[in-house]
């Protein structure tokens, strides 16, 4: 009877702990990593978005310096030695037409 009692006392202290990476508790190490791996991908994004590393660092200033240029490194290595296009991002929309339309009326008032 003692035997059985202690095992389940195990088995319920090891499935405790065993739990407590779901609660979502991160380590010092593992933030660090997570913070490393976020800001490769944010210069790797820049990279292959044509942006210059000093615009993804003033567009993204909480970011690692360090870890943003070594992203925006290897994409650059890795764009040229497969001959990669980059994919300049659109502007926006919304600022083009109303310029557009400024500079239509502006032509129209200087015809008449």
């Amino acid at each position: 009877m003692r035997h059985t009692a202690l095992t389940l006392c195990l088995l319920a202290a090891v499935s405790l702990l065993t739990g407590c990476e779901a609660l979502g508790i991160e380590t010092a190490t593992q933030v660090a990593a997570k913070k490393e791996a976020e800001g490769k991908a944010i210069g790797s994004a820049c990279r292959h978005a044509v942006r210059s590393i000093e615009s993804c660092f003033s567009n993204y200033p909480r970011a690692g310096k360090a870890a943003v240029f070594a992203g925006w490194r290897e994409m650059d290595q890795y764009m040229r030695e497969n001959s990669v296009v980059g994919m300049p991002s659109e502007p926006e929309s919304g600022t083009a037409p109303a310029a557009a339309d400024g500079a239509k009326h502006g032509a129209e008032s200087q015809k008449s």
